[in-house]
């Protein structure tokens, strides 16, 4: 009885101590949050009871690993393990219950308030008129393209070190920029240059396209690809084991000085309904961090919350605002967020921009929502007018034969008018042309070479749907030399005043008083800025 009971006791241990090892190597590989609201937690923990299962019976019961599945052994045996191993299903069938407690079936209301969004915001007010200093011109693909081509011209670092992917967007002492980190390129790159560490990140400005390579001091220790634990997001989970972490950033303060900028969340049930609570804030050159609650974090910090989480939450605000029930069925009211979304900056933040359609139709808004990404401060705008996609295949249509790819809208305020900017891009990514698209209607669309530059683009643009120019001058000249003249189908007239300067004007600005002004007439001229051809935004 002592012999078998020993026995039993050594099984234990010996299966105990399997467990542990083979636990502790798991979650060091894998390092889950030990949190109850977070799934993957929960797998380790069922991962743990199958190998102490897998262990028991072959140590104490004596059971090979062929009689392990076998039923009759499995009932036939003294020891009924099979109690024991009840437990996975059991786990599993609680997660279900619990998660669909929690779910929008019965908790739709608590899915619709996952975010506030301001529904009296007015866009003419409250948008302000475009900056084009300050407007991220260049998507993703395109800073990208623009950073690998830096990269490549730092020989001395092109074989030992690769540019991250990440490209954050960021507010960066008032200009928009976009910064990624360099990474270490392989695991052999990583052993021959880990005691210096990483040495620099690039910089890209978002409205010029000029770049650089910034280098550090020092070098940063903790980046993506460092390999035990000099690996960011080992570092971060192992430093705070109960933290469930959503995204990991990498942004630059004030002062260039790089940081990870990491969200925490909180669940309900096992996974559900995401919400940031805070972020920690980790040094990737010495590991130093801090934890910061959301209305303590940095004002130069960008992204606390993840695009992807303001869009979900978006949705469920727009999905479940009448309940469960109606969002399946007669779905009254049921809104959702297009396809795409693109970053604004505006008062040293940055603003995640996507247009709210009807879930019947997807072929034209019926306003969009700007969140601030640091504060989640949302905001939704009544407007109505073309969906993006549409103004975005309008753009392209319109140097079809060019085989351009547009980027997704920036939607901004152009003289009080709600408008589309596009950047149309060729196959190497580079942006060639800018195109305005009447938000209203899409099919007022004007589309500049891009080496004219955006302001030109603008003035373009306003001048040939009839609109003034903001922040132009008013003078009277006498008109000495005028002529007519046909471009690609629109009429345009140009002549000298009485110093010879130039001027060029379009019938739309004001086709009922150009087809009749002669040689010797004064007139009272509107234009944006001087130059050797002056565009004439008004005439009277």
């Amino acid at each position: 009885m002592n012999k078998k009971k020993n026995k039993t006791v050594k099984g234990f241990i010996i299966s105990l101590l399997i467990t542990l090892i083979a636990g502790g190597i798991y979650y060091y590989m894998f390092y889950p949050a030990i949190n109850i609201h977070n799934m993957e937690f929960w797998f380790f923990l069922l991962l743990l009871v199958v190998v102490f299962y897998v262990c028991y019976s072959i140590f104490n019961v004596g059971l090979t690993l062929e009689e392990l599945f076998n039923r009759k052994k499995i009932i036939t045996n003294k020891f009924n393990y099979m109690k024991f191993i009840l437990i996975v299903p059991i786990l599993i069938i609680l997660i279900i219950v619990i998660n669909l407690i929690f779910s929008p079936l019965f908790q739709s209301k608590a899915y619709y308030q996952r975010i506030t969004v301001d529904e009296t915001a007015d866009f003419t007010t409250e948008i302000k008129e475009a900056d084009f200093n300050k407007m991220p011109l260049l998507d993703r693909d395109s800073s990208e393209k623009i950073g690998d081509r830096v990269m490549g011209q730092m020989s001395e670092l092109v074989s030992q070190f690769d540019v991250s992917n990440d490209y954050t967007q960021i507010n960066y002492n008032d200009e928009i920029v976009r910064v990624t980190p360099l990474e270490y390129n392989g695991v052999i790159k990583w052993i021959t240059n880990r005691k210096n560490g990483v040495k620099g990140y690039i910089i890209v400005n978002s409205t010029n396209g000029k770049a650089k390579l910034v280098k550090l001091d020092k070098g940063m220790k903790y980046v993506e690809s460092g390999l035990f634990n000099e690996n960011i997001y080992r570092k971060l989970q192992l430093s705070y084991p109960t933290f469930n972490f959503d995204s990991v950033n990498f942004e630059i303060d004030n002062e260039g000085q790089p940081y990870y900028i990491a969200s925490v969340v909180k669940y309900v049930g096992v996974g559900l309904r995401r919400e940031v609570t805070g972020v920690v804030i980790l040094n990737p050159i010495n590991g130093k961090s801090k934890y910061y609650k959301v209305e303590d974090v940095p004002s130069w910090v960008d992204h606390v919350y993840e695009a992807d989480l303001v869009l979900e939450q978006v949705n469920d605000w727009g999905k479940y605002k009448n309940g469960f029930i109606n969002s399946l069925i007669s779905q009254k009211g049921v809104v959702k967020s297009t396809r795409g979304y693109n970053y604004l900056a505006m008062d040293n933040d940055i603003y995640l921009y996507t247009g709210i359609t009807s879930v019947i139709s997807d072929e034209s808004n019926i306003g969009f929502v700007l969140t601030n990404m640091r504060t989640k401060e949302t905001k939704f705008y009544s407007v109505s007018g073309a969906e993006e996609y549409s103004a975005m295949e309008s753009a392209k249509g319109q140097v079809q034969q060019m085989n351009y790819t547009s980027t997704f809208p920036l939607l901004i305020n152009l003289n009080g008018r709600p408008t589309y900017l596009i950047s149309l891009k060729d196959n190497a990514n580079l942006v060639k042309m800018y195109a305005f698209v009447d938000v209203v209607d899409y099919q007022k669309v004007v589309v500049t070479d891009s080496s004219e530059g955006i302001k030109k683009a603008a003035e373009n643009y306003l001048t040939e749907i009839g609109e003034d120019v903001v922040g132009e001058n008013e003078k009277e000249i006498t008109i000495y030399n005028i002529k007519e003249v046909t471009i690609e189908g629109n009429t345009y007239y140009y002549f000298t005043d009485e110093n010879d300067q130039k001027y060029k004007v379009s019938i739309k600005v004001n086709k009922n008083k150009l087809p009749f002004i002669n040689n010797g007439d004064k007139v009272t001229i509107n234009y944006s800025k001087e130059g050797e051809v002056i565009s004439i935004t008004d005439i009277k």
